[in-house]
């Protein structure tokens, strides 16, 4: 069906059924629009004067009874038809939309723009399954012997704290300083970074920094600290992750642990203590502001290097704190440090910091590379160390500028090698160059004693005569300090007096060899040239050693190692490593300590030492000043502690100290705190306690050694060292050791240390034994085992005779030795006849021939008997010591 509609039909058509077709218009007349044509204006009924359709525009007549419409005011009706408001209208409405749509358009593109980067740079990063939180450091926890901190060691310079740990505020500080927003953020702040963009804006220049704490986070685990673009968009990419994989709390735990506090501190626990020398577990809430305030510019904040600046900080994070509602307002003043205050107070690093260096020096050696936190248990003495550190810089305040020093170092130890304490300088934080352990000075006079040990086990004695006199050696010629010369003395008094000329000669006579042999016996470890300026202590050895080198007079002859690490654990209390007691055994003969100690007591009794003094306690020790008082040290010791004292110039400049004056006066001061409330001990005498010892039968009705009638050989008995008895012996198959054993169980006998050639504690050896009928070395003549007579001295295990020192200057290699002492007889000239005599060199018997005086035949004559006076060559000598070198 088909179905059309007329113009009639349409909406709003007037009903006008007998209208005809209209004409097509004349040309250039205006022709008025219908509905259902193109219209350029929409106008309603009031604004036309009649209906739709109506005038020559609709197709019909006008109605009847009205005048058609004049052809002038057809224009008029055009004119309104084309409402020009309504178009301006339309134009600012398409600007508006067009403004809407390029905008649209070009945030469009530019968040195209951003995810293509963020795609860019995120693709340079690893895969995120490989994404982990890297190792913080290890950090080495330095403990005092009670516990007490000393230091802490490691890159970070702490250990690293738990949130839960630390006081509510130290957390509280970090977050309304650094990042209000931190609880709530997802990793970026978009608030943040839109509120620095105006700031910067309205500024004309960046304002300050929009990285959340989770972005510094990323920043210090992960990347590089380059400001370019690409590391902000990394920065930001790590931030969402670690957001997304750890906790808040987390992620400010791993901020405040690895942030840079300035001064070397990284970390929250680290700042606390050097800043404040207390755990941050104990911080209060002004110092953690003041912590907190440092983060900004940790160089320009901190309260060491800017207190003023550093105050400021406190007070504004303080304020922000009470701003965001952590702390009141009361809170906040009571915490703040009053602004006219022109210092703060912090902590300064004392001299257990040298100590604390020191140890972790050694810790690659202890337990290798360290990849985990450890904690260190020494055996520093905290009052000792303070003491010895208030002592040394006292007296360099009191006493540097009038004699011309500036540095000080002080080491303490038992008699055991056990450090106790130890100053390495006056000021740690002007300078942490360690003068007691890194630094080598020329010891002077303190290094006399291995001299005339040297000479002591070639057979001299403490009452040995000399000649003290100027001599000229391979064009070296040593000179007394005071320019005067006592001409014939004892050793004793050559070592008390630290007669120059003496040593030399002891030197020479023994070999310079020997003396460095002797030397690092005794423990010093640094390189030495063979020269017979080593008499005077011209070869360099740094202050630690030197002290070491010293115990083994005041613990009856044993040898030691310097130890100041007792324990090393972990973190979780696994033992890494602990010390133990073992050492280098017997280092001097103890009829040779006698010796010795007899010495050095006489040289703090009337000597250069006499101004040193201990209350109560038996002590010696020994004084020592390098040329031009360039050092001046003072070494002592009793039966409980030995100190070593230095003081001097870095720059190697000379002074007007000597060994016995101030450096006297520090080891006097400081023993006599480290002594308090202890009963006096006599030093140790030597003892061959706890040894087996290798004794020669004797037949008491010739006084010949037995000999064994099956091998022709000696016979030898072992006996106990401390009480002379016999033992029972057998010979350890592994090791060729003589052990005691208990007759009644077979089993070794505990306390009683082996003989033989490898005895823990054997005898020392003075040098090349020899047998005096072949003169070949004992053990290329027999190839067995060294044997040693009650007194420790080396006997041929064919003839049983005691065996002598190779080389013995002033005693003759073929002397014949005195039955009495087992010494070897010295050669003298008999001034009466002129004949070579050989007499006993034991001051038992070593008497001169009756009413004639004794010349000797090289620089050192036998002592006198027992309570005679010895006979000089010039009488003149038998004055004081102290008439002669001082012109009392």
């Amino acid at each position: 069906m088909d179905f059309r509609i007329s113009a009639d039909d349409r909406v709003g058509a007037q009903p006008n059924r007998g209208a005809k077709p209209q004409a097509r218009a004349a040309k250039g007349s205006r022709v008025e629009p219908s509905l259902g044509q193109s219209v350029g204006g929409f106008v309603d009924d009031e604004r036309s004067g009649g209906p739709i359709g109506g005038g020559n525009g609709g197709g019909g007549k006008p109605p009847r009874g009205k005048k058609p419409a004049r052809a002038e005011k057809q224009p008029r009706r055009g004119k309104a038809e084309t409402a020009k408001p309504k178009k301006r209208r339309s134009r600012s409405g398409g600007f508006l939309m067009g403004l809407l749509w390029w905008g649209f358009v070009a945030c469009l593109w530019g968040g195209l723009a951003v995810i293509a980067v963020i795609v860019y740079y995120g693709a340079q990063l690893p895969s995120s399954n490989g994404w982990a939180i890297p190792d913080r450091p290890p950090n080495i926890r330095i403990l005092a012997a009670d516990g007490s901190l000393i230091s802490n060691r490691g890159q970070t310079g702490g250990e690293a704290v738990t949130f839960r740990e630390l006081p509510q505020y130290v957390p509280a500080a970090f977050i309304a300083s650094e990042d209000k927003r931190f609880m709530s953020h997802f990793g970026v702040d978009p608030i943040g970074l839109l509120a620095v963009a105006v700031e910067s804006v309205q500024a004309r220049g960046v304002t300050r920094g929009a990285s959340t704490l989770t972005q510094q986070v990323a920043k210090n685990l992960f990347l590089t600290p380059d400001q370019t673009l690409g590391r902000k968009v990394q920065e930001a990419i790590l931030a969402i992750w670690l957001e997304q994989n750890f906790t808040k709390e987390e992620i400010l735990e791993l901020y405040m642990n690895r942030v840079y506090f300035g001064a070397g501190a990284t970390g929250i626990e680290a700042a606390a203590q050097t800043y404040f020398g207390v755990s941050a577990r104990n911080l209060s809430l002004g110092q953690a502001a003041m912590l907190v305030g440092i983060l900004p510019a940790p160089s320009a904040y901190n309260p060491k290097a800017n207190p003023q600046r550093a105050i400021e900080r406190q007070r504004i994070v303080l304020n922000v704190m009470a701003q965001e509602g952590y702390i009141t307002r009361e809170e906040a003043d009571a915490a703040q440090i009053d602004p006219a205050q022109s210092n703060v107070r912090t902590v300064v690093a004392g001299s257990e910091s040298y100590v604390a260096d020191w140890v972790e020096s050694l810790m690659t050696a202890y337990i290798g590379e360290i990849k985990d936190d450890v904690v260190v248990q020494t055996t520093i003495d905290w009052k000792m160390q303070k003491d010895a550190e208030f002592i040394v810089k006292e007296a360099v305040a009191n006493e540097g500028s009038k004699r011309g020093f500036s540095q000080g170092a002080l080491v303490a130890m038992d008699v055991n090698g056990t450090v106790r304490a130890m100053v390495g300088g006056v000021d740690y934080q002007a300078s942490q160059y360690n003068r007691a352990v890194t630094a080598k000075r020329q010891p002077g006079s303190t290094f006399k004693p291995f001299v005339y040990m040297a000479a002591m086990e070639k057979g001299y004695t403490p009452d040995t005569l000399a000649e003290d006199a100027q001599f000229e050696y391979k064009g070296w010629s040593p000179r007394n300090a005071s320019g005067k010369y006592a001409g014939t003395v004892t050793l004793r008094q050559g070592l008390a007096y630290s007669l120059n000329t003496i040593a030399g000669r002891l030197a020479i006579d023994v070999t310079p060899e020997k003396v460095i042999e002797v030397a690092t016996r005794m423990g010093i470890s640094s390189p030495m040239t063979p020269v017979p300026s080593i008499a005077l202590g011209t070869q360099e050895v740094n202050l630690l050693e030197l002290t070491s080198a010293y115990a083994p007079f005041a613990n009856g002859g044993m040898g030691v190692i310097p130890n100041v690490i007792t324990k090393i654990t972990s973190k979780d209390g696994t033992v890494l490593y602990e010390a133990s007691d073992a050492g280098p055994g017997r280092v001097v003969d103890p009829n040779v300590l006698n010796e010795m100690n007899d010495m050095l007591e006489t040289a703090v009794e009337v000597g250069t030492g006499r101004g040193a003094n201990l209350g109560g306690w038996a002590f010696g020790g020994k004084t020592g000043t390098s040329q031009n008082a360039r050092d001046a040290l003072f070494v002592g010791y009793t039966s409980a502690m030995v100190t070593g004292v230095w003081l001097g110039n870095d720059n190697d400049t000379k002074t007007t100290l000597s060994g016995g004056n101030v450096p006297a006066a520090i080891w006097s001061e400081f023993m006599t705190k480290a002594h308090a409330g202890r009963s006096p001990v006599p030093i140790p005498s030597g003892s061959y306690q706890g040894q087996v010892v290798a004794q020669q039968m004797v037949d008491p009705t010739t006084g010949q050694a037995l000999i064994d009638p099956t091998t022709g050989q000696p016979q030898v008995q072992y006996v106990d060292g401390g009480t002379g008895q016999p033992v029972q012996t057998m010979t350890d198959p592994a090791t060729g050791r003589v052990v005691a054993i208990d007759p009644a169980t077979g089993q070794p006998i505990q306390g009683l240390a082996p003989a033989g050639g490898g005895s823990m504690n054997p005898p020392i050896q003075t040098g090349q034994m020899t047998d005096p009928t072949t003169g070949l070395p004992v053990d290329q003549g027999f190839g067995q085992p060294q044997q040693f007579n009650a007194q420790g001295q080396a006997i041929d295990p064919v003839t049983g005779y005691p065996l002598q020192t190779d080389g013995n200057a002033g005693f003759n290699n073929s002397a014949p030795i005195d039955p009495q002492t087992g010494l070897p007889m010295m050669l003298v000239v008999d001034p009466a006849t002129g004949q070579q005599v050989w007499v006993p060199s034991a001051p038992a018997t070593a008497q001169p021939m009756q009413g004639q005086p004794v010349q000797p035949s090289s620089p050192f004559a036998p002592p006198a008997g027992i309570g005679e006076e010895p006979v000089y060559q010039n009488q003149r000598s038998q004055r004081t010591l102290m008439d002669l070198l001082f012109g009392n």
